[in-house]
């Protein structure tokens, strides 16, 4: 099972105090850069176009909204 000691990344204690600070630094200005999102395309789809009603289809609708009330 890995361990925090297998990432060999150097601890700050181990640091002289000015490595330790531009460590601190760096870390606290890449959590300033905002992350880039990746814009999926596929994701965005174009809304149904809905056919335009005539008169007749328009009062049928009417009245099928009349009745279920």
């Amino acid at each position: 099972m890995a361990t925090i000691d297998d990432l060999n990344y150097p601890s700050i204690t181990d640091m002289s105090q000015d490595e330790a600070i531009e460590a601190l630094r760096q870390i606290r200005l890449s959590r300033r850069i905002p992350v880039k999102k990746v814009s999926n395309k596929k994701a965005k789809k174009a809304a149904k176009k809905i056919p335009k009603l005539n008169q007749d289809q328009a009062k049928n609708l009417l009245d099928l909204i009349k009745q279920v009330k």
